[in-house]
């Protein structure tokens, strides 16, 4: 036996190929058999697709690099917990390509800011951040309320989301458009859409929702963030489907 080591450890070419092949070995152990589940995540009931209107919101997100300085992800520690909310779960990025983790909290932890804060109080922060936050060093965003949202080519948008995962249905790609004006709309006939995004945040945010605005739609992807999972007094086992 001591002889065989020897031999392999003298000859270089049979060393590498020995070794490439328990490499292959291990890699083909651990990879192949998560080629026969649907995800490695577990689902958790819920968590949904975002809706046209969040959608255009999260891309106005990345766009303006909001994640350079807040993360999306709480940490199971007791100090994470009592201040930001409920530990982050994979499910709740699920749909997020690429996810908002990241790693740097100049700001503070968004994973569930949603409903934390009325309309009005984003509109006021993302104007003037130092109005409600005197410490805030977060520049001024107050432009965004005079840029016109571009959503002609929402549709497209969650197109390419399902060809990465996300299930929109045909109900969803075919009523793209018209779900932006219809979250908007406090007034209009929001069944549909709460239908097919259920617990979306309805109304306008700049208060013209036959005109929304870049800071509308920034503002409805905020409102939306840790909502979607209703934790309360359920243990993260009970929420698996």
């Amino acid at each position: 036996m001591k002889f065989r080591h020897e031999f392999i450890e003298k000859n270089v070419t049979l060393m590498m190929a020995l070794t490439l092949l328990v490499v292959a070995i291990g890699g083909i152990v651990e990879i192949v058999p998560l080629f026969t589940i649907e995800t490695t995540i577990e689902r958790v009931s819920g968590v949904r697709p975002y809706s046209p209107l969040e959608l255009a919101g999260r891309d106005i997100y990345l766009r303006e690099g909001c994640y350079l300085c807040h993360s999306q992800q709480i940490r199971p520690f007791r100090d994470e917990v009592e201040r930001y909310g409920h530990y982050s779960l994979a499910a709740e990025s699920l749909y997020d390509h690429p996810f908002q983790w990241g790693s740097k909290r100049i700001g503070p932890d968004l994973a569930r800011v949603g409903g934390k804060y009325s309309n009005d109080w984003h509109v006021q922060h993302l104007t003037d951040p130092r109005s409600v936050v005197p410490e805030s060093i977060m520049p001024s965003y107050a432009f965004l309320g005079r840029h016109p949202l571009k959503y002609d080519d929402i549709r497209l948008h969650l197109e390419a989301n399902r060809i990465a995962g996300v299930p929109y249905d045909q109900a969803m790609l075919d009523n793209a458009k018209t779900d932006v004006l219809a979250q908007l709309d406090p007034a209009g006939d929001v069944a549909p859409l709460l239908k097919r995004y259920p617990g979306a945040s309805i109304g306008s945010a700049t208060g013209n929702p036959n005109s929304p605005t870049e800071l509308d739609a920034l503002i409805a992807y905020l409102q939306v963030l840790g909502t979607m999972v209703k934790f309360g007094d359920v243990g993260v086992e009970e929420l698996k489907q």
